[in-house]
């Protein structure tokens, strides 16, 4: 098994707070330097790369127990 090295959010966590500063002081709009825009993107790219990662193996890890039978029985139970 990989090891998975940490995510950087710090670019998220920045953004999210502009946002909410932003938000608190009801100013229409937010301006960010590329530089800090590029990071954004690149960090949201590796979350979402590394999420898909993610959903593929538990998709493939639950085709292997897709085997399991699940028994219900119904018998109207009591009014008691």
């Amino acid at each position: 098994m990989q090891a998975v090295e940490p995510l950087n959010t710090i670019p998220l966590q920045q953004f999210l707070q502009q946002v909410k500063s932003a938000d608190n002081s009801q100013a229409r709009e937010i301006k960010i330097p590329i530089q800090q825009a590029k990071n954004l993107a690149l960090t949201i790219g590796i979350v979402m790369s590394r999420l898909e990662g993610d959903l593929e193996k538990l998709v493939a890890d639950s085709k292997g127990s897709s085997n399991e039978v699940i028994e219900v029985n119904v018998d109207g139970g009591s009014k008691f």
